[in-house]
């Protein structure tokens, strides 16, 4: 069955059965992250979320525990992307239970903040976005399953920047908050493409997902004017290429094009691809919609890979 930017999580699901099956999310206690949570444990999947509060965490996933069916059911733990401290934490402790994942979704993440530092001493977009989940994904790999699935959250904001090998904390380059938002969301791109390659040989394959425009607490960084000035860049955009005007999507129609990627798609179709609206996207270098070439450069993927490893000191 075709699916398209309406469509949802509940949609793209239908007749799926998870039974038996451990997912992992990260960013499980707000918007799409919960969304996602409670999609897959109405299916039967058995879901780890992983949340920065875990107070937060329990109150917002309620929804999850009412709705899972089928053997699914909600465990959480505590990841703080921004601090590797955290981030090796809770691997650790995941490794060291030691039952395996099938789907692991990369979901969390920050937007347009001002600028500022993780604890590691990193831009807090592309230290949280990107390096965290580079360490926590890389050091639970081997619990993946093989024939298992990554899911990456990047964005139609990767069209804002490629990453910056040379100054990746803006040490030297004039900060804005849409050029780190594009820097990180690229990064998420290149890691799934490069993770994609490293783990195929185990029939785990990776993707990189843009959920579309929602509203969630994703921009709590966003002042009502970034947000206009956003919303009109890419409707004078979409206007240039005889597309209609930016409209939000809600946010099951954001998660679906995660559980596409994770669940529904087939593992040769969205493996290192980018996605968006629930198919894989067509290179566009003009306009809002599709993929810009530096996402999709295997060469650029692992030179951003071997400066992550330089950047946290650990090879994966």
């Amino acid at each position: 069955m075709a699916f398209d930017a309406t469509s949802t999580t509940d949609e793209v699901l239908a007749g799926a059965d998870l039974s038996g099956k451990r997912v992992l999310i990260t960013g499980a206690s707000a918007g799409l992250g919960v969304e996602t949570a409670r999609a897959l444990a109405a299916k039967g999947a058995q879901v780890v979320g992983a949340v920065r509060d875990l107070k937060k965490g329990e109150t917002a996933t309620q929804v999850v525990r009412d709705q899972a069916a089928n053997g699914g059911g909600l465990e959480l733990i505590e990841l703080d992307l921004a601090s590797l401290a955290s981030v090796r934490a809770a691997a650790d402790k995941l490794v060291a239970d030691g039952r395996p994942f099938d789907i692991v979704i990369a979901n969390a993440g920050v937007m347009a903040c001002p600028q500022g530092k993780t604890a590691d001493g990193f831009e807090t977009q592309f230290g949280t976005n990107h390096l965290g989940h580079f360490v926590f994904v890389n050091r639970i790999a081997p619990l993946i399953k093989d024939g298992g699935r990554v899911v990456a959250l990047s964005s139609a904001g990767h069209r804002f920047s490629d990453v910056n090998l040379d100054d990746p904390s803006f040490e030297r380059t004039p900060y804005s908050e849409f050029g780190a938002y594009g820097r990180s969301k690229t990064a998420n791109a290149l890691f799934a493409l490069e993770l994609d390659r490293r783990l195929k040989s185990r029939g785990i394959r990776a993707a990189s997902v843009h959920p579309g425009g929602i509203q969630t607490e994703l921009g709590r960084h966003m002042t009502p004017e970034l947000t206009q000035q956003m919303i009109s860049s890419i409707t004078s955009a979409n206007a240039a290429a005889g597309k209609p005007a930016f409209a939000f999507k809600t946010i099951p129609q954001g998660a679906a094009t995660s559980v596409w990627a994770a669940v529904v798609a087939g593992a040769d179709e969205v493996g290192g691809q980018y996605c968006e609206d629930c198919h894989v996207a067509e290179l566009q270098e003009e306009g809002r919609g599709g993929a810009r070439g530096y996402i999709r450069d295997p060469e650029h993927a692992k030179a951003l890979w071997a400066k992550s490893e330089e950047m946290v000191g650990e090879r994966f």
